[in-house]
């Protein structure tokens, strides 16, 4: 929090005292001291977290950065300055209070994620909120499904920081990794985390393209004349199955089923002669097409059926 103030230009400034204490009292006192150059009677609250904005005091600015902030940092503040008025020192305290009020963080982490790819490798980023000055936060990533919350270790870069200002800086950090089948659908979670155990966090759930694959479950079996066929893909988009074979046949029948990420087609078709049958299953999506010849498997018919 930066708070500014700028004394005028007939007083030559020496030093300055910024006062905390209940708006009750007519006059802040040396107990209720949070920064001094010349004081060792800082509240211990305040210590080592209150700053000048401008470090050289002969430029008349008195503004302070306080750093960290609690709510039981909100409350009235006062300013005591010590100078020079028409060639005497003097001492003057600023009747007029600056008032500060800590709300609860309610800013979450800016979390990027792009377009993901099935194996190719991506970069995904998060920013912290709002602009610090005061130590970096922590950043971590963790997988987040259903109970099972687990913190990502490994492939993360390097941990950002980029000054805007002199007091204003981003916080941000990034995580590479090789997306895979198993990561579709999955929750991922970016966590800030400031002193005084304030954190913050955002979550998404990662959604990409998955090439379509025909999975090893996919196969053929003649029983007498009937060739039941089943070809199983999974994929995102969702691929759509096709049986070159049945552009040679009319009479068939086909079933589609569809099960999260994968589409189970069914065939049945009549034939006479399996010897010469070639079943090929073709997945396609918007995002390619694969293709497999499956095994005929022939089964006889038991006694009695």
């Amino acid at each position: 929090m930066s708070h500014k103030c700028i004394i005028g230009k007939k007083r030559v400034l020496s030093s300055l005292v910024w006062f905390k204490c209940e708006p009750s009292k007519q006059s802040c006192g040396d107990s209720d001291v949070i920064f001094s150059r010349n004081s060792q009677q800082i509240q211990p609250g305040f210590k080592g977290r209150v700053s000048l904005l401008e470090p050289d005091v002969f430029q008349r600015n008195c503004s302070i950065i306080i750093n960290d902030l609690t709510a039981s940092d909100s409350g009235s503040y006062q300013l005591r300055v010590n100078d020079r008025f028409g060639g005497r020192p003097d001492t003057f305290q600023y009747q007029q209070r600056a008032t500060v009020l800590v709300k609860d963080l309610t800013q979450k982490p800016t979390l990027m994620v792009p377009p993901l790819t099935e194996g190719l490798q991506t970069t995904l980023s998060c920013t912290a909120p709002g602009l610090c000055s005061g130590p970096a936060p922590e950043i971590t990533w963790m997988w987040r499904g259903g109970e099972n919350d687990s913190y990502i270790t490994g492939n993360i870069t390097d941990f950002k920081t980029e000054s805007l200002t002199d007091v204003a800086q981003r916080h941000s950090s990034t995580l590479n990794f090789t997306p895979s089948a198993k990561h579709h659908g999955t929750k991922i979670t970016c966590k800030v985390g400031f002193k005084n155990k304030i954190t913050t966090e955002e979550t998404v759930t990662l959604s990409m393209t998955l090439y379509p694959k025909i999975l090893n479950s996919s196969k053929c079996e003649v029983q007498s004349d009937v060739l039941t066929c089943v070809c199983a893909s999974e994929g995102f988009p969702l691929p759509t199955i096709k049986w070159p074979l049945l552009k040679n046949h009319t009479q068939y029948s086909v079933t589609t089923t569809v099960t999260s990420n994968t589409v189970t087609s069914t065939l049945l078709l009549t034939v006479k002669d399996q010897s010469n049958t070639v079943v090929e299953c073709v997945s396609s999506s918007e995002v390619g097409d694969v293709k497999q010849s499956l095994t005929i498997i022939t089964s006889e018919r038991r006694g009695g059926e």
